[in-house]
């Protein structure tokens, strides 16, 4: 009978990408094992996209959210399942519950927040060891005592042909331009797909000019520029797309993630800040432009061969604040971990 484990998932969209590494290993060691990720309900259309992954459960609870009773009651409901393995990828204490009121025999994760008696395959992180995100999970799929760090292989989402024309229907796309004699589509208009926004603060986030620069000078060149982001990012978006002339198709805030998976899946190049669509577009084996300010690309980088990362390496970076902490004497933060990233460096590594 083939092995059955749940996966308890963890809660941001890059998260979620690397954990497809974990599934890919798991499949790896047993080919046949069915794997179910217990995970938000927003995260299902990158599931949906992981071919290794049999079943998404609905966390009823949102992020931070502690819910012990309702935790308890998922937990039982789980029981009829009969996993015969639990994976907690977060390391917080009501992460372990439902696998623990599951029953199921073997529950994997790291220590942490006192959940010992939750956990009986309990695992010590060596950070030093481990020290990339992608690593620790993969660690998780193996036996206790695994050469670490371990091998990973590469997060690969499965975009169908009949989603992208979906897309490049509903918002009204076109991939190549009419040749002015026949009327004939003759010529292949590539996209830059540009992601300005980074869910955990400013400290990550690119100048809006410096994209607006990039923009332009693709836009000058005959490309196609195209805006990603949620409705959070729709007031930096707005920004560049004005400094651009207007002339970007901006996607923040009218997509669902769905949507804009497949929509990046059409892109030819994208330039990023550290972010969850940093990381879809890295499982899309696009070209990659990927920007560190506050971060650190050896902890989460790009999952890709094709992910060029540009990072000053300042005293100062990575801090790991989600506001610059340093003030010169005009009492700006100057997050000159990324104002230094001049645009002509972009440029450079995006094809003419």
């Amino acid at each position: 009978m083939a092995k059955k484990i749940l996966v308890v998932g963890p809660s941001w969209v890059g998260d979620m990408v690397m954990a497809q590494s974990l599934f890919l290993t798991l499949r790896h060691t047993a080919p046949d094992c069915l794997i179910d990720v217990l995970a938000p309900a927003w995260s299902f259309p990158l599931l949906d996209r992981m071919p290794e992954v049999s079943n998404a459960i609905a966390m009823p609870l949102t992020h931070g959210e502690f819910g012990l009773s309702a935790r308890i009651q998922l937990g039982r409901q789980l029981r009829s399942e009969q996993y015969d393995q639990a994976i907690v990828l977060p390391n917080s204490w009501k992460s372990a519950l439902a696998p623990f009121f599951a029953g199921i025999p073997m529950r994997t994760g790291f220590l942490g927040e006192c959940r010992c008696g939750l956990l009986n395959d309990a695992r010590q992180l060596d950070k030093s060891l481990l020290t990339m995100t992608v690593q620790r999970f993969v660690a998780l799929a193996l036996p206790k005592d695994a050469r670490l760090p371990p091998a990973y292989p590469m997060p690969a989402l499965i975009v169908e042909q009949a989603k992208q024309q979906a897309v490049i229907q509903k918002f009204g796309l076109t991939r190549s331009v009419a040749a002015p004699a026949t009327g004939r589509l003759t010529a292949y208009t590539p996209a830059l797909a540009l992601c300005p926004g980074a869910e955990y603060g400013t400290a990550k986030r690119w100048p809006a000019g410096y994209y607006a620069d990039v923009a332009r000078q693709k836009l000058n060149q005959g490309w196609q520029v195209w805006l990603f982001g949620s409705d959070k990012d729709q007031a930096v978006a707005g920004q560049i797309n004005q400094m651009a002339g207007g002339l970007c198709t901006d996607f923040t805030g009218r997509t669902t993630l769905a949507e804009a998976v497949d929509l990046l899946s059409l892109a030819d190049t994208v330039v990023t800040n550290d972010s969850g669509l940093m990381h879809v577009a890295a499982a899309l084996n696009k070209t990659i432009i990927a920007l560190y300010g506050s971060s650190s690309p050896g902890f989460t980088p790009p999952l890709s061969t094709k992910a060029h990362i540009l990072s000053l390496n300042l005293i100062c970076s990575p801090c790991f604040k989600r506001e610059c902490p340093l003030y010169p004497p005009e009492h700006e933060a100057h997050t000159h971990c990324l104002t230094g990233i001049r645009p002509e460096r972009v440029l450079e590594l995006i094809a003419p």
